[in-house]
């Protein structure tokens, strides 16, 4: 893949989620961190909301977290190290290091010229593809190594999902832009 293409694909989300304590007492955090709700109607989880970098983070009773709307690598450090030195604060009996994990990244790329998706649809492998343009505009396109999701519109723009890694969301575009170079 191009280099020029490489720094087109922008991080628009990553989460992660894992554990970071064996249990959390959450109308404990909820009352002691600010920015911190719990409303079990709603959701069995507190919901942690930080503005730098902006940033929510789903608390379990179970010691698990989610992490969401980080933006790169760095600030998924950086996030983890605020929710750490939070829980610690408030309490919060943790895990030495938190066994936290990205689960997926949402990309965007745009590929610079319009894409025919008809003529997508025709020359790729019909298993891997979901096209109901009457149902959304655009074209699915599951990706089996590296294990990743396009959704290809016809402006040019290409949502890449699914990825653990930079790594896979690069390849994955990559892969991809060659198939379209072929058509």
């Amino acid at each position: 893949m191009s280099e020029e293409k490489t720094q087109s694909l922008k991080i628009e989300n990553i989460v992660a989620s894992g554990s970071i304590a064996d249990s959390i007492d959450l109308e404990m955090i909820s009352a002691k961190i600010e920015n911190c709700e719990l409303n079990k109607k709603r959701f069995p989880g507190a919901v942690y909301r930080i503005m730098d970098p902006k940033v929510a983070f789903l608390v379990f009773s179970s010691g698990k977290v989610v992490i969401t709307g980080v933006k790169s690598p760095e600030d998924l450090v950086l996030c983890q190290d605020i929710l750490m030195k939070n829980m610690k604060e408030a309490g919060v009996l943790c895990h030495e290091t938190p066994n936290v994990a990205v689960t997926n990244m949402v990309c965007s790329y745009d590929l610079g010229n319009k894409i025919n998706l008809n003529k997508v649809v025709l020359s790729l492998s019909l298993e891997n593809i979901e096209y109901e343009p009457e149902q959304f505009p655009g074209l699915v396109y599951r990706i089996s190594d590296p294990k990743v999701v396009a959704l290809l519109f016809s402006s040019g723009k290409i949502i890449l999902t699914g990825g653990k890694t930079m790594e896979d969301v690069e390849r994955g575009a990559a892969f991809l832009e060659q198939k379209l170079c072929n058509i």
